[in-house]
């Protein structure tokens, strides 16, 4: 009885948090009832004792326990932490934490989500969408641009230039539009479902190149100098981060920078004579500015006493002396200015480095601060975008395309293929703005933004996959009907860049969100890294014992909430949804319990242990995306119609959530820890979370088949037109034609069904490319009226017209060759690396 009474008191301080005296004074008295109802039991003294002890820590005096127990557990703990790089600690100092903080505390404050000011667009955006980009899109041919021109054309760069792409978030009192991180999103994502090249060249200026550091780091001469320039596009800037032997190991850069005196407009100053070497360079072949990240290095002590100074970001002028750059990359099909750019000993003065002398040895923190922009911004838009198309194209050509007598929409092998296009574009489109919006508040999201850009532009590939699936062989052939092909090919461009995804799953999520969101490892870090040993025990202690306390009690909440389901949580009311809240909830505290586990018993191994650091990751990618989903429907007011998307994206999420983390258990490094955690983590079985059923997988897929709002909102933000000639367009018109004419041609199928064999051959026979002949014997027939009679057969040349693919005679493919052939002449110009 003692034994039970114990271990009920037990859990209900450690799970509502109760600490202190009163936490001490309520287990005082548990175990000596207890030991009088046992009559001193050994089993009841055993656990007494233990019990006793805890109470006797709660309240043991500062000086005492701190010498007695503090001091011994900082040498332990200092072995078990993970050791930081320079790099990692800079990293550590960047950005900030918002809600992924909360998903890594164990009990996330639902309130805190859904009151956050969402993403939003003012009057101003909004009118630049629709008038602007509008117009851009519409001058954009995707074909001529990868096929014939191999660039943008003159008057695309002119208009992107005058009409202020370059300068989308540059402040107005620098000459640029000062739009918000939404509307660079929104902007991006549109462009990108017209041309991938397109959407290139607009986002980097506006993220990944050096404005942006300009604007936060630049000395106010060099903000008057710059900003107006970028903004107009009189200058067109790139910044060069990759190294060929660096790769995403930025902390072993080569390129460098010696601090020295020269010669610049014809007098002596002091700068620097950098060296860099660089590649996959977006705009390089096209900058006037080179934004470069290099290791600074003052052997002459002119600037300071170290020798090494520091990762620092220059701007280099393309027309000083021993710059080179101009030979092009060709990513993948895509014709977006990409290539190397070199230089040996080229001068500079201080006034080059961004921020001025004074930034010497801070570039590395100036990036992570940025990239966290950029990542959360360009890579996820054009994922998302790329989901948009897929979405509205292929529920369209899946309803339009008629096999065995009916449209294949309606199949189930192809409605499995629709089913994830439609839901992930969806969670792809939450998860985009939910980050947005933190970057309009101010939030510099470094972990969300990692999350973001790896699984946006993962799910990409999974949409596109399955759009292929159902396209089939309209989706292979190369033309300028293809409507699919170049975000087929730009998939591994998002895979790989800003931070290959194998690198930013298996390192960068888990590894520095572990760090940089718990509430106490990074004081803990701070602790044993401080040199006066009293001072560090001071800190320490103030620390250890919370941290344990926040440990157990997930640990606790974990196992309780496994138990019951959820049941226990408070959630929200609204939406209706408690029972994803609930187990959200609960999987949110089994994070946080392995979280602590893996630090305190892995530690400095982490880094070695990439498939738990990615199974982990997964687990924050998961709960990331199901609560994004949760808010944005939140923010639209819960919409009955969008129900079946919000089901499946929190069913899908629950499902995947639950297998990363039983798998993150079934091989934790630690063996004898596996069966401890699996009893608290999943105390009934990793039972109950099977994802969607076949019911809901079939009303998911049918949203971006049928002509409804809801349609229509999962493909939000795309470019359209049903221009016949369009790639896009041709396909839409055709929808919108089989739409209105689906009695129509139903009536048509019927009569055809119902007439005897000698008539059907006939019939056959006019089915095929003779829809004038088919038309008109259906109406002698008087199987449709004569009024109806144009526009069924405008909407069956439609339906033929969306099903046919280019091809090209020996002349054609000739004439494609020599406008390649013309252009390789830059594209293979030989570059030194």
């Amino acid at each position: 009885m003692s034994v039970l009474l114990l271990l009920i008191s037990a859990l209900v301080l450690v799970y509502l948090g109760i600490g202190g005296t009163a936490a001490a004074a309520v287990m005082t008295l548990a175990t000596v009832i207890g030991l009088f109802q046992d009559g001193w039991h050994i089993a009841s003294i055993l656990f007494g004792g233990v019990f006793l002890a805890v109470a006797l820590i709660l309240v043991i005096p500062g000086d005492l326990r701190l010498d007695k127990l503090s001091r011994p557990l900082l040498g332990w703990v200092r072995n078990r932490l993970p050791k930081l790089s320079d790099t990692e600690q800079e990293a550590l100092k960047s950005g900030s934490v918002d809600w992924d903080g909360q998903l890594f505390s164990g009990k996330p404050d639902w309130n805190k989500l859904l009151d956050a000011k969402p993403a939003h667009l003012t009057s101003e955006e909004q009118a630049f969408l629709d008038g602007p980009v509008e117009k851009l899109c519409d001058m954009l041919d995707d074909w001529k641009i990868t096929h014939e021109h191999y660039d943008l054309p003159d008057k695309v760069w002119k208009f992107i230039r005058e009409q202020g792409f370059f300068g989308l978030v540059i402040p107005k009192e620098d000459g640029g539009l000062g739009f918000s991180a939404t509307a660079h999103s929104e902007i991006v994502m549109k462009i990108s479902t017209r041309s991938v090249s397109a959407a290139v060249t607009v986002m980097v200026p506006n993220s990944l190149g050096p404005g942006e550091l300009l604007m936060h780091y630049g000395t106010d001469t060099q903000k008057q100098h710059y900003l107006p320039r970028l903004a107009s596009g009189e200058e067109i800037p790139c910044f060069a981060l990759t190294s060929p032997v660096a790769g995403s190991d930025a902390g072993a850069i080569p390129d460098k920078g010696i601090v020295c005196k020269g010669q610049w407009n014809g007098e002596e100053v002091l700068g620097l004579k950098v060296t860099w070497n660089k590649r996959y360079i977006t705009l390089a072949p096209v900058a006037t500015i080179i934004g470069l990240a290099i290791k600074v290095y003052d052997p002459d002590h002119l600037v300071g006493e170290s020798d090494e100074v520091g990762v620092t970001c220059v701007l280099v002028p393309k027309d000083t002396d021993g710059v080179n750059a101009g030979a092009r990359h060709l990513p993948m099909n895509t014709v977006f200015m990409n290539g190397p750019t070199w230089g040996n000993d080229v001068f500079i003065p201080m006034d080059q480095v961004i921020g001025g002398q004074d930034m010497l040895g801070k570039g590395w923190t100036m990036l992570l601060e940025c990239l966290s922009i950029g990542r959360s911004i360009s890579l996820p838009a054009l994922g998302t975008g790329a989901g948009k198309v897929a979405s509205l194209a292929t529920g369209s050509y899946a309803y339009t395309r008629e096999q065995f007598g009916r449209s294949i929409s309606q199949f189930e092998g192809v409605q499995e293929a629709l089913e994830p296009i439609a839901g992930y574009t969806y969670m792809m489109d939450a998860a985009r703005l939910l980050t947005s919006g933190m970057l309009d508040r101010g939030v510099r999201p470094a972990v969300p933004s990692a999350v973001l850009k790896y699984r946006n532009t993962d799910l990409m590939r999974e949409v596109i996959n399955h759009a292929m699936d159902v396209v089939a062989g309209r989706g292979v052939i190369t033309g300028p009907r293809n409507f699919l092909a170049r975000a087929y090919q730009a998939v591994p461009i998002g895979i790989t860049v800003e931070g290959a995804n194998i690198l930013t799953r298996s390192l960068m999520i888990f590894g520095q969100g572990a760090i940089r969101c718990h509430p106490f490892i990074v004081e803990e870090i701070e602790a044993a890294g401080m040199e006066d040993e009293d001072q560090a025990a001071k800190k320490f202690d103030g620390i250890f014992y919370r941290h344990i306390a926040h440990t157990t009690r997930n640990a606790l909440r974990a196992l309780l909430l496994g138990l019951s389901g959820g049941f226990l949580e408070s959630v929200p009311r609204q939406g209706n949804i408690k029972r994803y809240y609930r187990q959200l909830a609960r999987f949110s505290a089994a994070f946080a319990l392995m979280t602590d586990v893996t630090l305190l018993t892995v530690g400095g191994g982490l880094k070695a242990r990439q498939r738990l650091s990615g199974r982990m990751a997964d687990c924050l990618v998961q709960l990331y995306y199901a609560t994004a989903v949760i808010k944005q429907w939140h923010e639209e007011g819960y919409p009955q119609d969008q129900r079946p998307l919000v089901d499946w994206c929190l069913q899908t999420c629950l499902r995947d959530l639950q297998q990363s983390m039983r798998s993150a258990i079934i091989n934790f490094p630690v063996k004898p820890l596996r069966w401890p955690l699996r009893l608290l983590v999943f105390p009934l079985g990793a039972t109950g979370l099977n994802g969607p059923d076949d019911k809901l997988g079939t009303r998911v897929a049918r949203s971006i088949v049928d002509d409804t709002p809801v349609r229509m909102r999962v493909s939000r933000g795309v470019y359209l037109n049903t221009d016949p000639d369009d790639p896009l367009g041709r396909v839409l018109n055709a929808y919108q034609l089989a739409n209105e004419t689906a009695g129509m041609r139903s009536r048509l199928h019927d009569a055809i069904r119902n007439r005897d064999e000698d008539e059907l051959d006939a019939i056959a026979l006019l089915m095929g490319h003779q829809r004038k002949e088919l038309v008109d014997w259906a109406c002698e027939q008087g199987v449709v009226k004569e009024d109806e009679c144009d526009k069924l057969e405008e909407a069956l040349t439609a339906l033929y017209d969306v099903i046919r693919v280019d091809a090209f005679d020996g002349d054609g493919l000739k004439a494609l060759s020599r406008c390649a052939k013309g252009k390789r002449k830059v594209v293979e110009r030989p570059a030194k690396e």
